[in-house]
């Protein structure tokens, strides 16, 4: 995945995110099926013993989920997945670190619009800011998440200052969410060496006729 037009960061993916994966994935999301939960954390857990290889002290650092999927769901997917593991002792010789958190809204920009009166609200906001990223191309999802993470210390959380850090989401589809979590993680002093995802799109250019478009489900953020 690029980065900023400049930095390469390697992404191990557990599997594609379609057919099987990706309605275990939606089902455990979205569904309440909490039971997916141990056999997609095992698939998680193998993607990251081969991100890390022999690399040893580095932390394992979850993408946080929105506030609005967190209040709807009642769980983070990645963080409950990242903490079964733990329990499990599958993380290997990383360490899980939630060091990231999701910015506030500020008075700078869309986001600012939910500070205004409703009527004025209204025409500010649009489909695209209240449907999440679901059917925004990679610009407009850049543009979006650019900013809305913050990553630094927290209590009883390991220190990721000069640490090699992996990033961990559930699912990749134009990498503009894991950029922002790298920057995030750099700026906090964390050394980026690579991200895991649970599954990962197909570009639509692929030719795999499984990728064809409709033929794969798309993140829901």
């Amino acid at each position: 995945m690029d980065v900023n037009g400049s930095v390469i960061l390697p992404v191990v993916a557990a599997g594609v995110y379609r057919e099987e994966l990706a309605q275990a994935l939606l089902s455990f999301k979205k569904h309440g099926q909490g039971q997916l939960a141990s056999v997609l954390s095992k698939a998680l857990g193998r993607a990251i013993q081969r991100a890390a290889g022999t690399m040893r002290g580095f932390c394992l650092i979850p993408v946080p989920t929105t506030n609005s999927a967190f209040r709807k769901r009642g769980f983070s997917p990645v963080h409950l997945m990242l903490r079964n593991l733990a329990r499990s002792g599958g993380l290997g010789a990383g360490s899980l670190a939630c060091a990231l958190r999701k910015r506030r809204a500020t008075a700078q920009g869309p986001r600012a619009a939910v500070d205004l009166p409703e009527r004025i609200r209204a025409l500010v906001s649009s489909p695209a800011m209240a449907g999440g990223q679901k059917g925004l191309g990679r610009g407009a999802r850049v543009k979006r998440v650019r900013g809305s993470m913050r990553a630094g210390p927290a209590l009883f959380e390991p220190d990721i200052r000069g640490r090699p850090c992996i990033i961990v989401d559930d699912v990749l589809t134009t990498g503009a969410t894991l950029a922002e979590a790298a920057r995030a993680v750099h700026q906090a002093g964390g050394i980026v060496v690579g991200a895991v995802v649970l599954a990962a799109t197909r570009p639509p250019d692929s030719a795999d006729p499984a990728a064809a478009p409709g033929a794969t489900a798309r993140k829901d953020a």
